[in-house]
């Protein structure tokens, strides 16, 4: 069966504001008549959201490199197959907090695991669909953990407490994947307010897809 939606998802650091961009193109669509539904990896549905759980709480030495890897995407699968897709199916547009591109930068760029393993995780656990736009909020390290240090949260999670170090290579690995998949994505300078960067990416939307 065809994909009839579009499936647009959101990417950065820590703090770079993706969850307050997602709510508010979510917002404009549904205002232009679109069916659309937000969701966050790891995580979107239940079974999903039980595979997050492991994988946000505790040490940051809970886990190998390669276990990490490889229940990141046991829980994309789960989302991909029981949500988006069927999603996508209908004609319903997806925007997804984080999705493959986050496995590559924080497994890939920053764990070590090489990209062309991580791209082989994803042809079997999801297949050949990419996303049709892919947006980077872009913000220096140092504003984004001031942002996540103004959050109110029940605990840190376990990549917030990584060394500068690991943030550096994840944000080195976003810059790169953008370069590398440039046909869809789009990097946007998230030090500007809420507003002026939801404009910005409200427009992208716009004349990617002519709505």
């Amino acid at each position: 069966m065809s994909i009839l939606g579009k499936f647009i998802t959101f990417e950065g650091g820590e703090g770079a504001g993706k969850s307050t961009q997602c709510t508010l193109l979510a917002s404009h669509l549904k205002n232009k008549g679109i069916d659309v539904i937000v969701t966050r990896e790891p995580g979107g549905t239940p079974s999903a959201e039980m595979i997050r759980k492991l994988l946000v709480e505790g040490d940051i030495n809970r886990w190998q490199s390669s276990t990490e890897a490889l229940l990141m995407f046991a829980a994309r699968s789960e989302h991909w197959h029981t949500l988006i897709y069927p999603a996508l199916q209908k004609g319903t547009w997806v925007i997804s907090d984080r999705f493959v591109d986050s496995s590559y930068a924080y497994q890939g760029y920053a764990r070590g695991i090489p990209i062309e393993q991580l791209e082989q995780l994803y042809q079997f656990a999801v297949g050949s669909q990419y996303p049709d736009l892919t947006f980077f909020l872009n913000v220096p390290l140092s504003q984004g953990f001031e942002r996540v240090r103004d959050r109110v949260t029940g605990y840190e999670e376990r990549f917030e407490k990584e060394a500068l170090s690991f943030h550096e290579n994840v944000q080195d690995g976003f810059l790169d994947l953008a370069k590398k998949f440039k046909e869809r994505y789009f990097v946007q300078d998230a030090t500007l307010s809420i507003h002026d960067i939801a404009q910005s990416l409200q427009l992208v939307v716009k004349n990617r897809f002519s709505i």
